[in-house]
């Protein structure tokens, strides 16, 4: 009896076994079509994928790319820009100059002016005895020399402060963007309040806004009428923010920082330097120091300078070696930061 349920059993495992051996048989290529789809598809799914982040990869360095291109045009752009200004800063016409100066007068009254005190220091000259080929030079250098030496110094004068008051209008700016407002309405609030001469600079600003210049380039044109280099950073910082954007305040919180530094590198210059200037200028005087105590103490000694051809030509000589010696003297002490 058991050796038969054994036996059943067995024919019943086999019969199984066999039955199986034939479903999978049957069904073998089915599910061979299966996995080769569920391997295919996971595959297109990772390519779709692997192709979305290729897509992704290549517009960003596009992007990137275009905004590089973007700031690398701005940037030629600003330097043609800054090649025209810079030789109309270096040579400026006398239109210019007077502007830069903060003189209200024309050209043709600049003229007049000139003439007038030429003809008044050729009277002085020729009235104090000097020789009368000395009255054409005394009207030369009055004419020509002490009204362009008038308009130096007040353009120096006008820059340097200038550049006194210019990091505090730019804080102003500043804080002025950062609390929300403009950037037209943080210039006006300069041109409004702040002190000469940053206050007529920024009014220049606001009246080519009005006429239809926009702001970036009404900046730019500062720099012709304020020669000063802090003048042109303002304007390529306010040209490259307006082309390729960017966090306003911070670029201007960064230009004021950098003029403050620039401000205590030229003080620091100017001490270091004070020495080298004051020996200058006891070199230079000591010629004119001791031909007046020579003339105080042995009048005729020195006398014939003044009255023979002979000292007239020593005389002339020593004043442009002299001339020679100041400036040269001049270019070594004067160091631009």
């Amino acid at each position: 009896m058991f050796g038969l349920d054994t036996t059943v059993l067995a024919m019943v495992v086999l019969a199984g076994l066999s039955a199986g051996a034939v479903a999978y048989a049957f069904m073998f290529n089915s599910i061979a079509d299966e996995k080769k789809a569920d391997r295919r598809l996971s595959a297109v799914k990772s390519a779709e994928t692997d192709q979305s982040v290729v897509r992704a990869t290549r517009d960003r360095v596009a992007e990137a790319t275009k905004r590089r291109k973007s700031v690398q045009d701005s940037l030629n752009d600003l330097e043609a820009k800054q090649k025209a200004k810079d030789k109309n800063v270096k040579k400026p016409p006398l239109r210019m100059q007077l502007r830069q100066a903060g003189l209200s007068i024309t050209v043709k009254q600049f003229y007049i002016y000139s003439a007038i005190a030429g003809v008044i220091i050729a009277v002085l000259t020729f009235f104090l005895g000097a020789p009368l080929y000395a009255v054409p030079g005394a009207l030369l250098a009055g004419s020509i020399g002490l009204p362009r030496w008038i308009l130096v110094l007040a353009r120096n004068r006008r820059t340097k402060a200038f550049l006194n008051e210019f990091p505090n209008a730019i804080d102003i700016i500043v804080r002025a963007v950062k609390s929300g407002l403009p950037l037209n309405d943080g210039i006006r609030l300069i041109a409004n309040e702040a002190q000469e001469p940053v206050k007529s600079e920024f009014r220049r600003i606001v009246e080519s806004q009005q006429l239809g210049i926009s702001i970036p380039d009404a900046a730019q044109r500062m720099y012709l009428t304020m020669p000063c280099q802090e003048a042109n950073f303002f304007g390529i910082v306010i040209q490259i923010q307006s082309q390729a954007g960017g966090n306003l305040s911070e670029a201007l919180g960064n230009l004021s920082r950098v003029l403050r530094d620039r401000k205590k590198m030229k003080a620091r210059v100017d001490a270091l330097s004070m020495e080298a200037k004051a020996s200058a200028a006891i070199i230079g005087a000591l010629p004119f120091i001791i031909a007046i105590l020579v003339y105080l103490s042995s009048p005729s000694y020195i006398m014939p300078l003044f009255t023979t051809s002979t000292g007239h030509i020593i005389l002339a000589f020593s004043g442009i070696w002299m001339a020679i010696g100041i400036f040269v003297m001049k270019k070594m002490i004067n160091i631009d930061v």
